[in-house]
Order: C-alpha cells, then structure tokens, then sequence
C-alpha cells in the first residue's frame, strides 16, 4: 500500500502512480480517469472510490492543490481516497466512525481530484518560486514589465533576492538572523529592497517593476469559475472568460454531468479555517435551512481539527464587502447545489501561540514584527530551519550585485511541515466522512401484496428518504432546474399492470437531518415533520410474476426492488 504522501509531498509522477497502484490493488472499488490535459500535457486525475463504482448514486467530491505552492491539499485529499478504499475492502471504520454512520457511508460515491494544478505544483516541487495556479501566460499585452521567478544561480531554489538601498521598505531582524522584517522609524540600517528570485522581463535596464503575485502565471483558477464571474479589471486573477483553462474547464465540465454530487470539500492552505458560503452576502441574507446544515458540518470541523469555520463574506473578504468572484465553491453551492466549503489546511497560526482575529482574514496581514519573529523562532525550533535561509551573494545579470535566500514558503508557511502530515489528513478524514454520511438515502419498505382475486394484485409499497439530507439536498438548490425530484417506474415480467401509470413523480423527499440551530427538537416544542421523507405507492397488477420497481433521479441514482405477485 503506497503510503508516501503521508510524510512528504510527492510529484506528478509519484502522485499518478499512487493513484494507478491504487486502482489496481482495488480492481472493484477504484476508477482512474483523466478528465483533461494542462498546458504542459499532465494529465488531470479524479479517482472514484466506492462500491460499483459505475454506479451512479449520492457523490461527495475531494480537490486540491488549485492553488500550486498549496502541496498539503493532495496529501489530504489521498488520504480521504485511502481511508475510503481501505473501508470497504475491509470493513474496518474509518476514524471511529460509529456503525450507523458508517452504514450510511457505504452506498456513497467519492470523487477525489488530488491535484487541480499539476504544473504548477511541480514547478513549486522543483524549486520554489511562487506560482499562484497554472503556468500559462496568454496575456496579450507582451510589452509590460513584470517579474518571472526563476532560480538563478542554479541551485535549486528560487526564493528572493535583497539588494541594499537607503530607500528600502526592510531590515534585517536582530532577533532571527537572515529574517526580513518591515522597517520602522526606530531603525538605523542597511535597508533592503526585497524582490522575488528571478528576471524582469522586457527590463528596460532602469525601471524595477513592484512584484505581484500573479507575475507570470497571471490566472488564479480560484477567480475563473462561472458564478459571479467578473472580468480582471474587476477581479485580479478572473482569467480571458469562465473557465478558460484547463484545468477549471475540466472540473465544471465533469462535475456539470455529476449532478448527484451533494457534498464538495475545497482543500487549500494554510490558516486552520474553514471558510463556508456565503461570499456575497451576510448570514441574515443566506438561506435558514442551508446555514443550520452549514453549522452542523462546521461542528465537525472543529471536533475533529480545532478548526473554526467562518463566513466568506462576513470573515473572509479581502476588502471589506467586496466579495470574490468566480470562486470554485460559489459554483459548487449555487450551481451544483452542493454543500460546499473551503478548509484552509494547517494551523501556523495557533502552532506559533496567536490568538485568533475577527475577522479571520486579518490573521494574514495583521502580524506585528513580533509575530513575524515568532515565526521565525518557531522555524528555528520547531521547523529544522526550513523557512528561513541564509543569504549569499551573486552577481544578477540584470540588477548587478543581489543576495539570494529569505523565506522559503514551502514547508512551515503553505504547508505543515512533513512530521505533521499524518495527524493533518487523518483529522480532515475524520471530520469530512462524516459530512459524507449525510447522504440521502432511498429505500423501498413496508412492501405489502394483496391477492384481490381473478387473477389481480394490488401493490403498496413505501418509498422513503433514511438518509440525512433530503432528496434535493439543500433548501436553496430547490429552485435549480436539473434538481429532479425521485420518480417511481414500474416493469412487469410475465405479468401487467391493470391499474395505475407505469411512471410516477413522488415528489422530493426529506431527511431526517435538520443541522444545528433551526429550532428543531428544543424542550418547549419537541415536534419536527410530519411524514414528508415517505411517499406511499399502490398499483394493481394482472397476473403471476415479478414486479421490477425502479425509484430514481439524476441526484440520487436509482434503486431497484423486485416483487412475486400471483
């Protein structure tokens, strides 16, 4: 069993082949597909994990590393696929899961796509230098000056480089040696100007351009999903148009043609929160039904990790009441319907001892030099030093004399460092396959055959709704066109039906779940539905044989029910 990805973060070619060893230990619970091809020709892996994986019925969809210096969200992601893959070869409870959830987990699908940007992960495995997603660069304006990060020296690395300057915005820290941190008026020098590792391009051998951390892979696939969509004057990273690279083209296309997908973890780093709709709009604007689901799987969050879970527009907006656009878990909740929530993997914050801001948002930007040494001396401590690098010299072909080192980002800032892995997927495991047991749930019961004499049987029979959620999930996805409510068929073998259509509409069924908070089940009114998760059939039938009854929709699959009459 390939367990690597539990102590490091592996590269394109170690991730495949996990995957295909995978598939191939578990030829009857495991699919490998492509459902597309990056720029630089990866291919882009979902595994299906489950049971007849063929099969159509109730999803949940895993992905990660969207984001390319974000390494940590594939090792989660694998290790959800494995604890899933492990549980019905074996039987043995994922994470504790009691029985009952873990008998609601059973029929349940899994859609993990491990790594959205593989490109750019690798160009993040290979030496650092930042890249927000993909690496492609269509931009039509060719002639601007930007930074490219690159390793210039060849050694590997591609961090940043400093060149001293009276007008420079740094200083070197006393406390942690080689750390920059931003100067203040008590200072008295060197000063520093920091730039990324790497060349200008279209230098014109006087003017240095401010870095941006798009520079040359200017599309962050975060902004290049359809709702809300907005052009990049409006939102920095949006891309030509929705969807307009591969890799977020692939997922709308496939997760579009999955609509029994009902749950959707968008794994990033790093932060240790979980961000939750909606983006545009305060709590008291969001749907009631929805936000008590939302609560409920937040509680999972933070039993299971010591995450909190925040509100996107009301903790997570960048500028204040200025929402983000073309976000991938605004498409998941608003146009696939889902239960759809961002987990911002490890938790430097409260690793180095900060208490939590409010806003969440302002834990990034909201650090004193203080913090910043903190975190330095945590890297000392705690880290073997990766973050922070030594500085040398070089000569750089454009800027003259630079050094080069700083800030490694990779292992202690985007990503907990490899010790910690197992505790991080094991703790998001445990806390997501619980969100995966909330599956609804169709089942035929109460089957009841009455011989009405000459020949004739009359069938009743209920169709209910066992598992958590309803048949159409979220309250909010109900007004969703393709959102189709369960239909009844019915096929007779050396039998007919004499009475009643061969095709019936049940109408959507509730679940017995209601989240946290809506007021359900208090002491001064103990009462919750009426019997709204049943639909109670009868039909006639001529003759002696077997009845086929088929209950399905494109959202929670089908299920099929065989009955001796005569």
């Amino acid at each position: 069993m390939n367990t690597d990805f539990r102590n490091r973060y592996l590269s394109y070619e170690e991730l495949t082949a996990t995957l295909q060893s995978w598939v191939t230990q578990y030829p009857d619970l495991a699919r490998l597909q492509s459902i597309g091809q990056t720029d630089e020709g990866r291919e882009l892996w979902v595994l299906t994990v489950g049971p007849r994986p063929d099969e159509i019925r109730p999803a949940v969809w895993v992905d990660g590393n969207m984001h390319a210096a974000e390494l940590c969200g594939s090792s989660v992601a694998l290790g959800i696929a494995l604890d899933m893959l492990k549980f019905h070869a074996d039987g043995e409870p994922p994470q504790d899961l009691p029985p009952a959830a873990c008998e609601a987990l059973r029929d349940v699908l899994l859609y993990v796509m491990p790594r959205i940007s593989p490109d750019g992960a690798e160009r993040m495995l290979d030496h650092g230098g930042f890249v927000r997603s993909n690496t492609r660069d269509e931009r039509p304006d060719e002639g601007r000056s930007y930074w490219r990060p690159c390793d210039v020296d060849g050694d590997g690395l591609a961090m940043a480089m400093r060149v001293e300057d009276p007008t420079g915005e740094f200083v070197e820290s006393r406390e942690v040696p080689n750390l920059m941190l931003l100067r203040t008026l008590d200072d008295e020098g060197p000063f520093y100007k920091l730039y990324p590792e790497g060349l200008i391009e279209n230098y014109d051998g006087r003017t240095i351009p401010t870095p941006s951390f798009l520079s040359d892979c200017p599309t962050d696939l975060n902004r290049n999903f359809p709702w809300s969509w907005r052009p990049e004057h409006d939102q920095i990273g949006a891309g030509a148009f929705p969807g307009s690279e591969p890799e977020s083209r692939a997922v709308i296309e496939f997760t579009t043609g999955r609509p029994n997908i009902f749950a959707w973890l968008n794994l990033h780093t790093f932060g240790g929160v979980g961000i939750r709709p909606l983006s545009h709009l305060p709590d008291s604007k969001m749907d009631q039904s929805d936000l008590a689901i939302f609560r409920q799987v937040a509680r999972w969050l933070e039993d299971y990790s010591g995450y909190p879970t925040v509100s996107g527009f009301e903790e997570f907006t960048y500028e204040p009441e200025k929402p983000i656009h073309g976000d991938l878990t605004d498409y998941a909740y608003h146009q696939r319907g889902c239960i759809s929530y961002v987990v911002e993997l490890w938790d430097l914050f409260a690793r180095v001892g900060f208490e939590r801001k409010k806003p969440f948002v302002d834990s990034y930007t909201d650090l004193t030099r203080a913090d910043l040494v903190a975190i330095g001396q945590w890297d000392r401590d705690h880290n073997f030093g990766r973050i922070v690098r030594p500085w040398k010299t070089w000569d750089h072909p454009q800027l003259g004399p630079v050094e080069l080192g700083g800030v490694d980002q990779r292992v202690g800032i985007f990503n907990p460092p490899y010790e910690l892995l197992p505790e991080t997927c094991d703790q998001q495991s445990a806390a997501f396959l619980r969100v995966a047991a909330m599956a609804p749930r169709i089942r035929v019961s109460d089957i009841q055959v009455e011989d009405l004499g000459g020949g004739l049987s009359r069938v009743d029979l209920a169709v209910g709704n066992q598992g958590y959620l309803p048949s159409y999930v979220l309250s909010s996805a109900k007004q969703l066109s393709w959102n189709e409510e369960p239909y009844l068929e019915i096929a007779c073998e050396a039998c007919e039906l004499a009475e009643g259509p061969e095709r019936r509409r049940l109408g959507h069924l509730d679940g017995w779940g209601r989240g946290l908070g809506d007021g359900t089940g208090v002491l001064y009114y103990p009462y919750g539905r009426g019997n709204t998760g049943t639909s109670r059939q009868s039909f006639v039938v001529k003759g002696s044989g077997t009845v086929t009854v088929t209950v399905r929709s494109c959202r929670v699959g089908s299920v099929r029910t065989e009955i001796s009459v005569g």
